[in-house]
């Protein structure tokens, strides 16, 4: 029995805990307590403080104000290599991994220890042993450029438990992962918590994974600590009127008849290659038609995302053609600009921000050469900053200012941002969406389902990409499902087959 509370992971309390970036105050004297051995969730709306919170723990920030107790001993922590020392461990809400280097030389050197001189016969044996026992497997070769999104994140989650720490952490951890995968992993660590292995704290937006797995929540509004409580005692509708004050009401999407019968986007036998030369997308065809909503569903790295890229401008066509409104198309700029051809891709920050540039400037990208926001040579910066100031508030974008780094802002902020820039266009022909709502609280994934549906009923044509079947089910008109660069499924929404749909996913039949 000593044995047993001797190995329990260490409680983390929190007490009054504000930090403030100059004059705006991400948090606002939050406490909350992790208790040893469960399944902790961290609630709120995009901008709440959640992501604060939980860098302020892990010694990335350094907090205004407030106390840290690991096991009832306060303590300072002032980065993660010494939050590793009390057993704590985060998966951040983007990617830490080095690109250029392999999975396996990621795990080694996510070591605090890392040796030097790597004896890489014994360390892959060890590895390999690790992944054997791991929730899903990663080729431990393979560079990390060159996996999916939803590959990454389950490297991220990896290194944690490679570490072996006791309290984990996890900003958003299922975003990019499909349902059957994140439960898959979500299980896993609720195995460990229940063992006393584990505890974890997680900041979720998805209520099916909070009532499934926590133990306890803790809800933030705007910076401030509003409510807390187990799982058993409350409903969806207590935790959702804690986030947003007010009672949540179900949003109703419409659709409208439509004249399907003119193609926007046509792409015929297109071929695609992975950075590696291998294929990536292999042989397709399928076209897009005005009015309608094409979803492209599939487990992540089955080619979608090159598909994405090249229709971005991002990666080049091997074979094939691309048409928009009945002519070959090439994305350049000038080619997007002229065919009204609006990107939406995954990984914002990465693919459709520069971090280091004021929200005002990213907001620009689209318009900043053309009036009023220019003449002739001349940008003019007071007319840039004026619409920013317009779709900030349209778009709902937390940010204290028109001219902070759009790096700073939190994922679902940075993703507003681009939402704003490539939905506020007065004229869209073709939309490409990749996970538009990744990492979303459910008030912004409403009001983005409701922009994208009623940019169909206007009369754009719509390809959306995207992990989250729920989402595609719920938006599309018809839907194709991807497997290792190929169509294995095809189908009216109103004639779907989820039986069908859950095997050609896995790759067990093809058209």
């Amino acid at each position: 029995m000593n044995h047993a509370v001797a190995s329990l992971p260490p409680e983390l309390k929190v007490v009054n805990l504000t930090k403030q970036f100059g004059s705006f105050t991400a948090l606002d004297h939050v406490s909350m307590t992790l208790k040893p051995a469960t399944f902790h969730a961290l609630l709120g709306e995009n901008g709440a403080g959640k992501s604060t919170l939980v860098k302020c723990v892990m010694g990335f920030y350094q907090p205004t104000a407030g106390q840290i107790y690991i096991d009832h001993q306060l303590h300072s922590i002032d980065s993660p290599r010494n939050a590793h020392q009390y057993g704590l461990g985060m998966v951040y809400q983007h990617f830490t991994s080095v690109p250029a280097m392999t999975v396996a030389e990621n795990l080694i050197m996510s070591r605090f220890d890392s040796p030097f001189v790597i004896n890489w016969r014994k360390e892959l044996s060890a590895l390999e042993d690790f992944m054997s026992i791991a929730p899903f497997q990663l080729p431990l070769h393979s560079p990390v450029a060159q996996l999916a999104a939803g590959q990454k994140q389950k490297l991220e989650i990896l290194k944690q438990l490679y570490l072996q720490n006791k309290i984990l952490i996890l900003d958003e951890p299922t975003s990019v992962l499909t349902p059957s995968e994140a439960d898959e992993v979500l299980g896993l660590l609720r195995v460990q918590v229940d063992q006393h292995q584990l505890s974890v704290l997680m900041i979720s937006h998805k209520f099916r994974e909070v009532t499934t797995f926590i133990d306890e929540v803790t809800v933030l509004r705007k910076g401030k600590w509003v409510g807390s409580g187990l799982v058993t005692d409350l409903s969806v509708n207590d935790m959702a009127e804690m986030m947003i004050g007010e009672k949540r009401e179900p949003v109703t999407l419409k659709k409208v008849k439509t004249d399907l019968r003119v193609p926007i986007l046509e792409i015929e036998r297109l071929r695609v290659s992975k950075d590696n030369g291998l294929p990536a997308v292999a042989d397709i065809s399928f076209a897009v038609h005005r009015g309608e909503i094409v979803g492209v569903a599939g487990v992540s790295g089955n080619g979608q995302r090159e598909l994405v890229e090249v229709l971005a401008g991002q990666r080049t066509v091997i074979d094939g053609s691309i048409r928009v409104n009945g002519t070959p198309y090439t994305a350049i700029r000038s080619a997007m600009y002229n065919h009204r051809v609006f990107v939406l891709p995954e990984e914002p920050l990465r693919n459709a921000c520069v971090p280091d540039m004021s929200v005002a400037e990213n907001l620009a990208f689209r318009t900043f050469d053309r009036p009023p926001q220019s003449h002739g040579f001349w940008l003019l910066f007071h007319a840039i900053r004026n619409e920013a100031k317009r779709l900030i508030a349209m778009f709902q974008i937390k940010t204290p200012s028109p001219d902070t780094p759009v790096g700073t802002l939190s994922g679902g902020n940075i993703q507003r941002t681009v939402l704003a820039r490539e939905l506020s266009a007065k004229s869209i022909n073709l939309l490409i969406a990749a996970n538009p709502c990744t990492g979303l609280d459910f008030g912004a994934v409403d009001y983005i389902h409701n922009q994208i549906l009623d940019a169909r009923n206007r009369g754009v044509a719509i390809l959306l990409v995207s992990e989250d079947l729920d989402e595609l089910l719920k938006l599309c008109d018809r839907l194709l499902v991807m497997s290792n660069g190929e169509f294995t499924y095809m189908s009216e929404i109103d004639q779907l087959d989820l039986a069908s749909v859950g095997r050609s996913m896995a790759g067990h039949q093809s058209l």
